[in-house]
């Protein structure tokens, strides 16, 4: 009988980082859909009207679940236009440089703890870094490029000054966004994303409880980085018509949805990371956890699902949010940033620096 050839250590993580992207593709790739139709549905429960119910396959509505889709089909096939001024080589590109970056965003959160395949141990995250925190902050940056660029390739006024708010608001807000990590680097002392998780192995040790004032800035930093309502100023229609994707339409104005809602995801994920315990199950060990179902990868399972839960708590909170506050504006909006949240943000690290300094 021919014998099969005996995979290597580096073979083995190769072709198990090549899944878990693949993975990871298809998941967030499923949000979209998913988040359009929360965003309509939970609106009109707040509104006490129905929000879309019709949309079904033949005689089953699906509570208007397959909306969405007719929504995808309609974007992927529609014509495409380009505006004849515009810059066509950076025109198409544009959606893409805004969506690759979430794409990497994602692929550093660890979503559970390692599972175990033919004696082989997997780590539950595309890419594992020691720096994961850093590598976050790195590629977040690299986002704003994507809005910049299509604002200025568009050549029309209003996407050019929605491209301008866009970059003049994710970079005022991703300082104060850096300074909430660092009280939770000191305190834990690392910068891999899973050490911060198995450090908050107690509820009392959640991020949330020993840096409140970093979660408070973070909370209010999501929003901003992902041009979210109340600071949705860049695709303000009253005022920009939609800002730096005016000139865009079909499917690479759904590439631009695509990232925005996989942005919120992550931001979701990692604030959950950092505050939440991550994967780690409340009041649950994860050590209780696998002497309860047996199984290493049905615990890591369950951790998968727990992080997803509170994921999901966050998203949710994005629509809610969205759907009570009234847009700020512009000058409020960098207020905010620079003469609220910076100042708080340096308070709150010297603060911690002393305290940690007082208690070692």
């Amino acid at each position: 009988m021919m014998q099969l050839p005996v995979l290597d250590e580096t073979a083995v993580q190769i072709i198990a980082t090549i899944v878990k992207f693949l993975v990871v593709l298809v998941g967030v790739l499923h949000i979209p859909p998913v988040m359009i139709w929360v965003e309509r549905r939970v609106p009109a429960l707040m509104q006490r009207r129905r929000g879309p119910n019709r949309v079904g396959f033949f005689k089953w509505r699906l509570w208007g679940l397959l909306q969405t889709l007719a929504d995808a089909v309609k974007l992927i096939f529609k014509e495409e236009s380009v505006p004849g001024s515009a810059y066509k080589g950076f025109f198409h590109l544009a959606p893409l440089i805004g969506l690759l970056p979430t794409l990497l965003f994602v692929s550093a959160i660890p979503f559970g703890p390692a599972i175990e395949i033919g004696g082989w141990k997997i780590p539950l995250s595309v890419i594992e870094l020691d720096i994961g925190l850093l590598f976050i902050l790195a590629v977040t940056g690299v986002g704003v490029y994507g809005v910049t660029l299509a604002g200025w390739a568009s050549n029309g006024k209003f996407s050019l000054l929605g491209s301008l708010r866009a970059s003049a608001q994710m970079i005022s807000y991703e300082i104060p966004l850096g300074l909430s990590l660092i009280p939770l680097v000191l305190i834990y002392g690392s910068l891999n994303l899973q050490q911060l998780i198995l450090a908050q192995s107690s509820v009392w040790k959640w991020g949330i409880f020993l840096s409140p004032i970093s979660f408070l800035i973070f909370l209010i930093c999501m929003f901003a980085e992902t041009n979210r309502a109340p600071f949705d100023l860049s695709e303000g229609e009253s005022e920009l018509v939609a800002g730096f994707h005016t000139e865009y339409g079909s499917a690479k104005f759904a590439l631009f949805f695509l990232g925005e809602y996989v942005a919120m995801f992550a931001l979701s994920c990692l604030c959950s990371v950092l505050f939440f315990g991550g994967w780690q199950i409340p009041f649950v060990a994860h050590e209780q956890l696998v002497s309860l179902t047996g199984s290493v990868n049905i615990a890591a399972l369950c951790g998968v699902m727990a992080l997803l839960l509170k994921a999901a708590f966050f998203m949710w909170l994005y629509v809610w949010v969205r759907w009570t506050l009234p847009r700020f504006r512009y000058d409020q909006l960098m207020k905010i940033g620079w003469k609220f949240l910076l100042p708080l943000g340096l308070a709150n690290v010297c603060v911690t620096a002393l305290v940690l300094a007082a208690l070692a």
